[in-house]
């Protein structure tokens, strides 16, 4: 039997993100989701390791791959648009929650059971700790663009660094103090001795 899943979520990389903005480096949502599995299994570890929390970082790794796994079928809706008003916003999370199911559907019988926690039932603390990388990774693109120079991104920066601070989680603000400041060097400035 052929099973399109993993055809289709290695299409994520033809789905452009920031599309309303002008990028000098554009990102894909597969690069997207790289970058925030990578982020979240490291504020996993700060939970567990830093906190005390009781936490697996690689099941919040696994779960950050698949977290914009819906765009494979709605494509990548600008935060300005998804965020315009409550209605909107619910409305669009009912169709990924749609798309999240019918992409679950595609998996043969006998694994749906191992991926429906990875796609559409996430555990609360993993959820947080998603949504936490995800805006990390957001800041980390605004920081990329404007070394770069391109002030198109000033506002998002802005706008997300707040929501950033807003955060509760004590692991967001220890990934910021300990590991953002490094984004802002080039090559020669980063400190590779050990």
């Amino acid at each position: 039997m052929k099973n399109s899943f993993f055809a289709l979520v290695s299409r994520m990389r033809y789905i452009g993100r920031w599309g309303l903005m002008r990028n000098s480096s554009p990102e894909n949502v597969q690069e997207h989701s790289h970058m925030v599995a990578v982020i979240a299994h490291a504020l996993a570890v700060i939970r567990r390791d830093v906190f005390g929390g009781a936490i697996d970082p690689n099941v919040v790794a696994a779960a950050a791959l698949y977290h914009d796994a819906s765009e494979i079928f709605t494509g990548d809706l600008p935060s300005p648009i998804k965020y315009l008003n409550r209605d909107i916003l619910a409305a669009y999370r009912q169709v990924e929650d749609v798309a999240m199911e019918k992409l679950l559907a595609l998996l043969p019988h006998e694994v749906q059971s191992a991926y429906r926690p990875l796609l559409v039932e996430l555990d609360e603390d993993v959820r947080k700790l998603i949504k936490a990388a995800d805006r990390l990774s957001a800041y980390i693109k605004c920081l990329e663009e404007l070394r770069a120079g391109n002030d198109e991104f000033q506002a998002a920066k802005r706008e997300i660094l707040r929501s950033i601070e807003a955060n509760p989680l004590p692991e967001t603000a220890y990934f910021m103090e300990y590991f953002i400041p490094a984004f802002g060097l080039t090559l020669d400035e980063l400190d590779l001795s050990v």
